[in-house]
């Protein structure tokens, strides 16, 4: 194994309480293996010592060449599959779509190799990708990036795409759609293997301000369409975020956008896969499971603040969206943190 100044040797009295190994698969992206990876070395000392004691992390790859980034910077693997240790999660870090077929067939291998001997696998950013690609994810739900669910959708039909969540746990795999989900991630895992105390450590010293659940909406839901370089898209989900309470129908929305509905209908159509109105009802839905949980309004209060017209209609369209009621959802959520 190559030695690296900034991973001190594990000290032999102490059996670390979590052991990861990092994959990089070609052109990945630097911002969630670096939050996840930073998050694991707080964990690991005392203060900001950085010696892996009680965390253990080393980087793997099929040989020894350099891992280039998207951002065009290189990591330079520790090890070779064939030189692996024995670890508790193996997290794969994704990126560029364009390069997902130049990951390695010893990379797929080695993922169905240590899947079988029980290890946890976790995929971030687009490393749910590679997962997927080595026929680990079928029939399960997994965590990802909305501007990728197209190629996800195509590429793996008999996987369950989930958007709205920063990381799914399902079985003995975990996904994350990437950016700074990562570290909510990885703090969640410290958190159970670590405690609570070492496993929020690094919280304060990485400028977060709080730890994410994984039910935690992303702050800006269908922020992708917003930057999609459609006028009509971009103007009308601006104006469905300040409206959330008082939706109008898709006619007023296009009289004020200056367009026609048919004009409308079909750019969300092309951009969306959905129409205006299903794109609204799940900015109102969304918001308003951020609410069950992280306020005391309650369901009928909720759901007038949702634009929906009574609680019967939001309780309808909340299950049918989220598989259970919002008070069933608000009770087992606040349960679970209790």
């Amino acid at each position: 194994m190559n030695e690296h100044p900034w991973s001190a040797p594990v000290s032999a009295e102490v059996e670390p309480d979590v052991r990861f190994a990092f994959i990089l698969t070609p052109s990945f992206t630097l911002l969630p293996f670096a939050g996840f990876v930073d998050a694991v070395r707080h964990s690991a000392d005392e203060a900001d010592r950085s010696r892996q004691i009680f965390c253990t992390w080393e980087v793997l790859s099929h040989d020894l060449a350099p891992v280039t980034s998207s951002s065009g910077m290189s990591v330079v693997p520790w090890r070779t599959f064939q030189e692996a240790g024995i670890y508790d999660y193996v997290v794969v870090v994704g990126g560029l779509l364009s390069e997902l077929d130049q990951i390695h067939p010893e990379t797929l291998a080695y993922l169905q190799l240590v899947y079988e001997r029980g290890t946890k696998l976790v995929g971030l950013c687009t490393g749910s990708f590679a997962i997927a690609k080595a026929g680990l994810l079928q029939g399960r739900r997994c965590a990802i990036h909305a501007h990728h669910r197209p190629e996800f959708v195509e590429l793996f039909p008999d996987v369950v795409p989930i958007e709205n969540e920063i990381y799914i746990e399902d079985g003995e795999i975990i996904t994350c759609p990437g950016g700074t989900a990562a570290i909510d991630l990885a703090i969640e895992i410290l958190i159970e293997h670590c405690g609570k105390s070492r496993g929020l450590k690094g919280l304060t010293a990485m400028v977060v301000d709080e730890h994410r659940q994984a039910h935690d909406v992303g702050r800006m839901p269908y922020h992708d369409l917003e930057e999609c370089g459609n006028w009509r898209i971009e103007q009308a989900v601006r104006i469905m975020r300040q409206k959330l309470q008082n939706p109008d129908t898709t006619e007023r929305l296009a009289q004020t956008l200056g367009t026609t509905v048919r004009q409308l209908n079909r750019a969300f159509k092309t951009h969306a896969k959905a129409t205006p109105q299903e794109i609204w009802r799940d900015m109102r839905l969304q918001h308003s499971r951020w609410r069950l949980i992280n306020s005391k309004r309650t369901i009928t209060q909720i759901a007038h603040e949702c634009g929906f017209s009574d609680s019967s209609h939001f309780s309808r369209w909340f299950k049918r969206a989220f598989n259970e009621s919002p008070r069933s959802y608000r009770e087992q959520r606040i349960a679970r943190v209790r």
